[in-house]
């Protein structure tokens, strides 16, 4: 390697590291849930970052699903799944989603950001035209840039900026307006009801990656669509099986038969990664199979947000307004250094028990840094009174709160 090339590396990471802006990783000792270990430290912690919405990582009947299926269906399938790939396992997941999802059929890939990687680029072309929200996750704007069709970015969820656009494009063959379900580092929840209606208005199609939705969003939990009314209006669904749905791996691509049968032929990620592991395929399954006997965890996590975001408001924290377990503590108010006071913000919860992180630039916006607290169905009404606790006796020492 050329010495420099390391030296410019070396270099970055030491100017991160002495403005408190590295980002470090704390490894977690033992399974998911909302009480952890962490190494280095006595004791637990509770865990209020993580996508485990459900509380469906370490639930026993997904783990004793996992086990069942490796016994049954083996470790690995070591091929893609137009080779040997496909076990009847995957056919079964890719029903199930479908259904529960009200699709037409399902592909699954081996993350969300695979599927936002390989759908735009098999079904649009030149001809064609993409609408996507500013804000849109990084997996869409990458995927994005793979496709030939013209891109317009609309400012984030500004109806009259995105019919501009529509209008804008009204040459295109194909106009395909994407945005995601709920927006991962504020929570606000896409106004679909009335993208769905511009669509209408403008003959253009409709996708949405409902990663941080799927499972628990809407009445029985079927996402965004579901929460917004407007199933059987969206054409194109991405989600992922790595939050509420068990929290392992995995995603996939919701639609019609004819648009799920082209992908199979021609996106890249589905045909050149090796298939889901059948342990994966099927906790999943079991997950789901959950999901649709009874709306108790969903019900328990609406209950433990409403009374985290009331009792955080109470306190003095500044918050995103919303209804989504996503929970963003904004420091922008308190100091130009917002990054810098999220960081010292997050170790200090630490020390109080609470396993969080600081969020900043290029994750966020400058001076929109943050800590993005996430609440899980597997919280109990003692665990979020402590999370607040710890939070006003930090936000206290720290001149965050008065």
């Amino acid at each position: 390697m050329d010495p420099r090339f390391a030296e410019a590396a070396s270099g970055e990471l030491q100017k991160m590291r002495e403005q408190g802006l590295l980002r470090e990783e704390w490894p977690i000792l033992g399974p998911q849930g909302p009480e952890i270990r962490v190494e280095g430290r006595a004791g637990t912690v509770l865990n209020f970052c993580a996508n485990n919405y459900l509380g469906l990582s370490g639930h026993p009947e997904l783990v004793a699903a996992a086990h069942r299926t490796l016994d049954t269906w083996g470790y690995g399938m070591s091929s893609v799944r137009f080779i040997c790939g496909t076990q009847r396992l995957h056919l079964d997941l890719e029903g199930r989603i479908a259904d529960f999802l009200g699709m037409g059929d399902a592909i699954t890939y081996a993350a969300c950001f695979d599927a936002n990687g390989g759908v735009f680029e098999p079904l649009l072309g030149a001809e064609d035209a993409i609408l996507t929200d500013r804000l849109n996750h990084a997996s869409i704007i990458d995927g994005v840039r793979l496709c030939k069709a013209k891109r317009f970015v609309y400012e984030h969820a500004d109806m009259a900026d995105l019919e501009s656009k529509l209008k804008e494009a009204a040459t295109a063959r194909f106009r395909l307006i994407v945005t995601d379900g709920v927006f991962s580092m504020d929570g606000d929840v896409a106004p679909l009801d009335r993208i769905c209606d511009l669509a209408d208005r403008h003959h253009a199609l409709v996708m949405v990656d409902d990663s941080h939705a799927t499972g628990f969003m809407g009445k029985t939990g079927r996402g965004t669509p579901e929460h917004c009314g407007v199933m059987g209006r969206v054409d194109i669904l991405t989600t992922t099986f790595g939050k509420a749905l068990g929290g392992a791996m995995g995603g996939c691509i919701a639609a019609s038969k004819e648009v799920v049968g082209l992908l199979r032929q021609r996106s890249r990620p589905y045909l050149f990664s090796n298939s889901l592991a059948p342990a994966v395929a099927g906790a999943t399954l079991r997950a789901l199979e959950l999901l649709g006997q009874t709306t108790e965890l969903r019900d328990r996590l609406e209950s433990n947000t409403r009374v985290f975001r009331e009792r955080m408001t109470s306190a003095g924290f500044e918050i995103r307004p919303g209804v989504h377990p996503i929970v963003p503590i904004m420091f922008s108010r308190f100091t130009p250094d917002d990054a810098t006071l999220a960081q010292r913000f997050a170790r200090a919860l630490l020390d109080e028990g609470i396993y969080v992180k600081g969020f900043f630039f290029p994750v966020v916006p400058r001076g929109l840094s943050r800590i993005r607290v996430q609440v899980s169905a597997a919280h109990t009404p003692a665990h979020i009174e402590h999370a607040v606790g710890a939070f006003t006796k930090v936000g206290k020492s720290l001149s965050v709160l008065r």
